[in-house]
């Protein structure tokens, strides 16, 4: 098995970890009397998409800093 693999696998396996948490914390806050998505008072808003965003702003900070590095 390559580098590649290994990585990819690690990879599935934090996102079923993650799945099964956020399924997890689902059925908990129905236990609660919860509705689902508002354990955080986001109510609404995909955690996926949320994080995405955040992976994307943190990328776009990186290459900022790059390029001033160059610029200067």
């Amino acid at each position: 098995m390559g580098m590649k693999d290994k990585f990819q696998d690690k990879s599935e396996q934090w996102q079923d970890q993650a799945k099964q948490k956020a399924q997890q914390a689902r059925e908990k806050g129905q236990e609660r009397g919860q509705e689902p998505g508002r354990e955080r008072g986001r109510q609404g808003q995909d955690p996926m998409r949320e994080r995405d965003e955040e992976t994307e702003r943190m990328r776009r900070e990186e290459e900022d800093r790059l390029a001033q590095d160059y610029d200067a």
